[in-house]
């Protein structure tokens, strides 16, 4: 029989299993897929505890949310079109997120009696067979039984074969949405090119979950979702973190200084220490230091030496930074303080999100200390967001608070590549001879900023302090509109 094809301009998937389950994987396997075939996309990884969670029960669910189209996509979605269980915890957890006349895509193993215990279900109560999912359009499918007869000659134990289940959804949603496998077959030979045994059992499952859903008489009806309408260029699917990584490389080489990185690692913040560690080539620097604290009086000594410098954190570090915020705001410093928002106040809730930390952005230091904020809106935007938080640090000489949040941290979107050139220089307004600093004493304005790192030899110091002490004398008050960055001196010309 002929399969049906209907079109749809949208579609959102949810992939809901245990840790284990590598629903992540699928997820973005899906979501590269689907960008490399030119739709425009968001999606929502969400992740569970830290702290892993018994197998089976709703608390150690972790889930990935696609929304896919051929319009123009702003957001991760609310109702999901498609939930994808991989057992009865995965579904309890997320049914709630699912349209009416939604597809759930259930994986009938992981609901036997002892997973419906561990997802608080009453004895004897099976949602496959009760009746309650009337309202949506039912899949059941042994994945498990399925992905051990694909490799039931593979010489593999139990354990590591049902660890492939996950790439057999991932072909049947495949063959479901008429895509191709030939990306995820490529990420799996680069992946596994040491492991030949292991690359084979992924490629054979992935593979079997694709036929499946091509032989079986049940499924009748696949969907296509066209490319969407987007500017010419070369695109990439990128997350936020590593669009403010990236963000901050751009930046230190169109000011000409070498990027700093003191950083202390807090969820969900950390990915932009490690992308950022690859990236010594660049003149990149990282450090990651045993607090927040040493971590943000790092980053003032690094911009004190000439640096472009940089730290990362969450709420609870930003708490911790304060004090050293209003430091780097009186010595007018330029520094850039990454926020990535995470949930709840105190140590808050690592895994989820809120955008909560405005008003400790504005106002959460003591003497009313004013540093610029500025916020990513989206995964792409952080790029363009953080470079220009870095251009006003550099430019006004002050640090600049820029906020993302887990979600934008971790969500993902197509992004065009920028043209070098398209990127415009930005040059701090630096006082570089001595004679010239000199000078600028002697005028009645003083706007130009002494280059953080220059003339730290204190024989070089001397000769500046002694010929300011020939050409002025002291005054018990002048009016100075900018003062240097590091102290103010009250002068005027004899």
């Amino acid at each position: 029989m002929a399969d049906q094809q209907q079109v749809l301009d949208r579609v959102i998937i949810k992939f809901a299993g245990d840790s284990g389950d590598g629903m992540q994987l699928t997820g973005t396997q899906f979501t590269n897929t689907a960008a490399l075939l030119g739709n425009d996309l968001s999606t929502f990884p969400d992740f569970p505890a830290e702290i892993r969670a018994p197998i089976g029960t709703i608390p150690g669910v972790s889930g990935y949310q696609l929304h896919f189209g051929s319009v123009n996509i702003f957001t991760p979605g609310d109702a999901c079109d498609v939930l994808v269980a991989m057992n009865s915890a995965a579904l309890k957890a997320n049914l709630r997120h699912l349209r009416k006349g939604g597809t759930i895509i259930a994986n009938s193993d992981g609901f036997d009696p002892k997973n419906l215990r561990l997802a608080n279900y009453p004895d004897g109560v099976n949602p496959l067979l009760d009746g309650s999912l009337e309202g949506f359009r039912l899949i059941t499918i042994d994945v498990t039984k399925m992905t051990r007869a694909a490799l039931a000659d593979s010489g593999m134990g139990i354990k590591e074969i049902d660890r492939a289940k996950n790439m057999f959804v991932l072909g049947f949603l495949y063959w479901m949405y008429n895509r191709e496998m030939v990306h995820t077959e490529n990420f799996l030979k680069e992946k596994f090119a040491k492991k030949p045994d292991v690359l084979e059992a992924n490629l054979k499952v992935l593979k079997a979950g694709y036929h499946f859903g091509d032989t079986s008489e049940t499924f009748t009806t696949r969907y296509t979702v066209h490319p969407a309408p987007m500017p010419p260029g070369t695109y990439r699917n990128i997350m936020g973190n590593q669009a403010t990584a990236l963000g901050l490389i751009a930046a230190s080489q169109k000011c000409g200084l070498d990027l700093f990185l003191g950083s202390y690692p807090i969820t969900p913040a950390s990915d932009i220490l490690h992308d950022l560690s690859k990236y010594k080539h660049f003149g990149v620097r990282t450090y990651q230091a045993e607090d927040e604290i040493a971590a943000i009086c790092a980053v003032i000594g690094a911009a004190f030496g000439g640096k472009l410098a940089v730290t990362t954190s969450s709420g609870p570090g930003i708490a911790l930074k304060g004090e050293a915020m209003g430091l780097g705001m009186m010595l007018e410093l330029p520094m850039v303080i990454i926020n990535v928002q995470r949930g709840g106040p105190s140590t808050g809730l690592p895994t989820k999100t809120e955008q909560s930390d405005l008003f400790q952005a504005m106002y959460g230091r003591n003497g009313e200390a004013p540093i610029p904020v500025i916020a990513a809106k989206t995964p792409a935007d952080c790029f363009d967001t953080v470079f220009e938080a870095c251009r006003i640090a550099i430019e006004f000489m002050t640090p600049v608070i820029f906020l993302s949040d887990g979600y934008i941290a971790n969500g993902s979107e197509p992004w065009r590549f920028p043209q070098a050139a398209d990127l415009k220089s930005f040059k701090g307004n630096f006082i570089t001879e001595k004679t010239a600093m000199i000078n600028s004493f002697l005028t009645s304005e003083m706007r130009n900023y002494h280059a953080p790192g220059l003339f730290r030899e204190r024989r070089i110091w001397n000769t500046v302090l002694a010929d300011l002490k020939n050409n002025m004398k002291p005054v018990t008050s002048v009016m100075i509109p900018r003062t240097m960055n590091s102290w103010c001196v009250c002068v005027k010309p004899r």
